[in-house]
């Protein structure tokens, strides 16, 4: 596993020397995860090609855990407050001139540019980024996993839906599955909008009864060596409406002609097309609210973005979703979503679930 951590690490300094940078500063928790194996470190500095190890700055309550878990680093404790910055400066003023950095507060930022008089501090989140969009074999393992344990807990939650149970409640059987069967804990917090509350397409989870004949919008993901997945299922508390089948009909139209369009090569805001014209000739464009999907990985939106205005290109490796909705106010909304691997021809989903409207 060590090996997997020093190939990242590698990786990152490649683009650094490409870059004309010395030295790199992660200050995003994730990040470091990603690089490291230890989620709870306050910094990590990863020095040009030449200039020695890594080394992660940590704080006393997570020192003794990072020293036995972190990987491909040296741990150094320090103080709270601005210890870790003031570490990073003590060891910048040994030779840096050129550092990039992913992202930090302003007043961390301020300070350390303050600090160093000479070294030249440089957003580049995107070096980052780059290594993280694209999933090795070892996060892959974990994403698919993941990907297992949402599919449980929507599963479960389809069997459980019934008039009368509160949303909460629906909830928690999903994430009592998911957890029952290995989950960290929910990808997010989960959602089951029903009736008219199914429209916002981040509707939350409320005390609200659901009722016969309601839509009901179930959204869920779980979390597995903290990586993450989603999915969402729309179904009928009942017998479905003409109305609500042709909408779920759209949608679910849609969603397939956005898997066939995933494959490497092909530019985000095609595979968001593929599914956003067939909804705009059935006459719901203005009902489309958000972008086809998103990146997913050690957070569940990342990199990268399948919209209409993006201008990234799909590359094997990548982990996104394909979550087509329609959202009528006063009515009710469907979405559909799964998490899908990009391959280099064509595309594998990773989530797996009844797509039935009436349960």
């Amino acid at each position: 596993m060590s090996g997997v951590f020093r190939a990242r690490g590698e990786a990152l300094r490649a683009s650094l020397e490409a870059g004309g940078l010395d030295g790199y500063l992660v200050a995003d928790e994730l990040s470091i995860l990603y690089f490291t194996g230890f989620l709870g470190g306050a910094r990590l500095l990863v020095p040009g090609a030449g200039k020695g190890e890594s080394r992660l700055y940590v704080y006393g309550v997570n020192y003794e855990s990072a020293a036995r878990t972190a990987k491909d680093c040296r741990v150094e404790r320090v103080e709270r407050g601005d210890g870790a910055d003031r570490a990073v400066a003590t060891q910048l003023k040994l030779g840096f001139k050129r550092v990039g950095f992913d992202s930090m507060p302003a007043s961390a930022y301020l300070g350390l540019r303050g600090a160093l008089r000479g070294v030249r501090l440089e957003a580049q989140g995107g070096l980052v980024w780059g290594l993280r969009r694209v999933k090795d074999e070892v996060e892959l393992g974990a994403v698919r996993r993941a990907a297992e344990l949402t599919s449980v807990g929507m599963k479960t939650g389809l069997e459980a839906l019934k008039p009368g149970l509160r949303e909460y409640e629906l909830a928690a059987e999903v994430e009592y599955a998911m957890r029952r069967r290995g989950s960290e804990g929910a990808a997010f917090d989960t959602i089951v909008a029903s009736g008219a509350g199914s429209a916002f397409p981040h509707g939350g989870c409320t005390e609200r009864r659901i009722q016969r004949g309601d839509l009901v919008m179930i959204d869920v993901g779980a979390r597995s060596q903290h990586y993450r997945a989603d999915m969402t299922r729309t179904a009928v508390a009942g017998r479905p409406t003409a109305r609500q089948e042709e909408i779920h009909g759209i949608v679910r139209e849609a969603h397939q002609r956005a898997l066939q369009a995933l494959r490497a090569g092909v530019e985000a805001r095609e595979a968001d097309a593929a599914a956003r014209n067939l909804i705009e000739e059935r006459g719901y464009g203005r009902h489309f609210v958000h972008g086809l999907g998103h990146g997913v990985g050690l957070e569940v939106h990342e990199p990268p973005t399948l919209s209409r205005w993006s201008r990234e290109t799909l590359e094997a490796g990548n982990v996104v979703t394909a979550e087509p909705g329609i959202y009528v106010v006063d009515f009710g909304g469907v979405r559909i979503e799964d998490t899908v691997l990009v391959l280099e021809d064509g595309r594998e989903r990773l989530t797996e679930a009844p797509y039935a409207l009436e349960v």
